[in-house]
């Protein structure tokens, strides 16, 4: 099993001295340790410790000052990217960042797991002068010939919980929750009732890979449809979980329009609705192959600035769904936890092709021995074959 030390990550930062850039991405997936690996020997900030937090908190010009001070005694290589980790805990710092890259022609790369803070504040993102990257939890071609399906559905994307043994990544994920909790939504304040927050979290893990339905969430929580929706985009700004939007365009018939939602990792999800080991084929199973599928879809898009628009599509009678839409039906893809594509479970891709007849490429993901080619050209791939087709850039 590699280690976290040894992992290559699929995502390419900028070249030294070429570009500054945001990395963000949920917690623990590995930012410090790629910006260091990439960037080696540079000056390193972090402002989750708490006495640099405070300096620059209080007098975010003391960074400015420093690092003059540090260029004008020549012990700051100005091709290596400043890195500053967890920007969004000073805002302000931006400020200064924009004026150094300006004046002093520096490069910084700027981390952080919320973005919630920096929007909320309307905070200088450096006017499109710094490129945006994100980084999530491991992807299947990172693992290579270490990757197991099974390990990742049950112990999820988090590096250094899926290297460890099941029951310490149960134990990891239970601080993972709890440091959100508390480092994320407690200590920015994002909610007044974190006990109600609590268990909206568990209440949008049953929702997870499903159409969101806000009246029910808001009845099981006791709180008002408007504070789910606004509990929902605190999931996304914080990069905790992500929304897939309705695919709505040139309809024959009517179709759902509200979105679904899949958390950031199946971990989170686990963890949340207590699951103990997931096996094969059940339905759990199912639901989780779904998150992993977008995760591997979202992992490809991001790391190779593929751009796609992500939607899904599904009649709002309930007849028909298909998982996930790319940009504007270049290509539709269903996710199908079995060995065994029955009639039934292509009647998703079948229907769509009635009612958008200009989708070019249909295709399944599944437990399938061997990939193969319908009559009606809908591709069955086995999860392995998909991955390779997906990162050799095949599927479109």
């Amino acid at each position: 099993m590699e280690t976290l030390d040894n992992l290559n990550r699929a995502l390419e930062l900028p070249l030294k001295g070429k570009d500054s850039f945001f990395l963000w991405g949920p917690r623990q997936t590995g930012k410090s340790s790629l910006l260091k690996a990439s960037y080696r020997n540079g000056l390193y900030i972090n402002l989750l410790n708490s006495q640099i937090y405070s300096k620059y908190l209080n007098e975010p010009w003391l960074l400015r000052e420093e690092i003059l001070q540090k260029l004008k005694s020549s012990s700051l290589d100005k091709s290596i990217p400043i890195i500053i980790d967890e920007v969004q805990r000073v805002p302000l710092l931006l400020d200064e960042v924009h004026l150094m890259i300006e004046e002093y022609d520096l490069k910084f790369a700027l981390c952080g797991s919320s973005a919630r803070k920096v929007k909320q504040g309307q905070a200088n993102l450096l006017g499109g002068r710094a490129l945006k990257y994100e980084l999530y939890g491991l992807s299947a071609i990172e693992l290579g010939e270490e990757f197991n399906l099974r390990r990742m559905i049950n112990q999820g994307y988090v590096p250094k919980h899926y290297l460890s043994s099941a029951n310490k990544a149960k134990n990891l994920w239970n601080s993972y929750i709890s440091d959100y909790l508390k480092e994320e939504i407690a200590a920015e304040a994002l909610v007044r009732n974190l006990p109600v927050f609590s268990e909206f979290l568990r209440s949008a893990a049953f929702s997870d890979t499903e159409v969101i339905n806000f009246s029910n969430i808001a009845r099981n929580c006791g709180i008002s449809s408007k504070t789910v929706k606004e509990y929902f985009q605190i999931l996304e700004d914080t990069l905790i979980g992500s929304l897939l939007v309705a695919y709505r365009e040139n309809p024959k018939r009517k179709v759902i329009l509200a979105p679904k939602f899949y958390y950031c990792d199946v971990g989170i999800v686990n963890n949340l609705l207590r699951r103990s080991n997931i096996e094969v084929k059940s339905e759990l199973f199912g639901k989780a192959f779904e998150n992993w599928v977008y995760h591997e879809l979202r992992c490809y898009n991001s790391y190779q600035r593929k751009f796609w628009n992500l939607s899904y599509w599904r009649l709002a009678s309930g007849a028909a769904e298909v998982d996930f839409i790319i940009n504007d039906m270049e290509c539709a893809i269903e996710a199908k936890a079995t060995d065994k594509i029955k009639k039934d479970e292509l009647k998703g891709l079948r229907e769509l092709i009635k009612d958008q007849p200009s989708i070019k490429k249909r295709i399944v993901v599944s437990l399938v021995d061997t990939s193969r080619l319908t009559e009606d050209s809908i591709e069955i791939l086995n999860y392995q074959d998909f991955i390779k087709m997906l990162w050799q850039g095949k599927i479109l």
